[in-house]
């Protein structure tokens, strides 16, 4: 099944009704809009939907009002994540307070580590131990086995 992209309209109302706070960070995610705090993804657009991440009790709530557990692929939910109703989508003032409170869920959330950091530890974890370099030789012990110099002609001339 191939994606399709989200309608300008769509794509429109959800930079309008994104909450403008320290720490939000608006990226693309499969080519999709999505806004993030702390590392974690808590609002984004996915073809023609919105998708929200909320608490157990807001998510059922909102289940109960028409809006599905959010599936990017059949048979691949996502339980934390939902897709708003699309009469929610559609008046700004409704999706503005439902991606502030998506804003206030994932803001309670301990901040997921840097993924760099994280992939940069586990490539040390699983890197192969090396052998140790054999220590470097002091001036003193190359003095005693450095060869003694070549006779050149012009010092077996200087003898005679």
């Amino acid at each position: 099944m191939k994606w399709h992209k989200s309608p300008d309209e769509l794509v429109q109302a959800f930079d309008h009704c994104l909450p403008i706070v320290a720490g939000v960070q608006r990226r693309s995610m499969f080519g999709y809009p999505c806004a993030f705090v702390n590392g974690h993804l808590f609002c984004g657009l996915h073809q023609d939907g919105v998708i929200v991440r909320l608490s157990e009790t807001r998510r059922n709530a909102l289940v109960a009002k028409g809006a599905s557990v959010f599936e990017p692929t059949p048979g691949q939910a996502t339980k934390e994540y939902v897709v708003v109703p699309a009469a929610i989508a559609a008046d700004r003032e409704k999706l503005r307070a439902l991606l502030s409170d998506a804003l206030a869920h994932a803001s309670s959330l301990a901040p997921r580590p840097r993924k760099a950091k994280a992939k940069a530890a586990k490539k040390t974890a699983l890197a192969s131990p090396r052998k140790a370099k054999p220590a470097k030789k002091t001036a003193l012990a190359s003095a005693r086995k450095a060869k003694p110099a070549r006779k050149t002609a012009s010092s077996r001339h200087s003898r005679a």
